[in-house]
């Protein structure tokens, strides 16, 4: 992964890079590869997350971190312990058709990614 580029934002309005603020370019790499890392997901994927009203909703709990007195770094990892801490449940599984007892991350990640090819294709 580390040959790999940082995918761009392509939604720099809102998401996680409108919610991050000033904290955003610094924040974007340091987000995208730790969410591949925790997820096995491709960076590519992390990004269409990101880009999601999800990726604004992970962006809210780092910025809670930031909040905090943590660092960018440490805001983000805590915002991955905890989404992959939650596991998705009955009704999210029902809303969105993600199975049920996945960790909460990995689960938006994929169902983004989806989403996103299923209106590409």
């Amino acid at each position: 992964m580390t040959n790999q580029p940082i995918p761009a934002t392509q939604n720099d309005a809102w998401g996680f890079w409108g919610t991050m603020n000033e904290h955003a370019n610094t924040a974007w790499p340091l987000a995208i590869a730790a969410i591949s890392n925790a997820t096995g997901e491709s960076l590519e994927s992390v990004r269409i997350f990101l880009d999601s009203r999800h990726g604004r909703h992970f962006a809210d709990d780092v910025q809670n971190g930031l909040a905090r007195g943590k660092n960018v770094q440490d805001a983000i990892n805590a915002a991955i312990e905890q989404w992959m801490g939650w596991t998705i449940g009955r009704q999210t599984s029902r809303d969105y058709g993600i199975p049920r007892g996945m960790p909460y991350l990995t689960g938006h990640v994929i169902h983004c990614e989806i989403i996103e090819e299923s209106l590409a294709g």
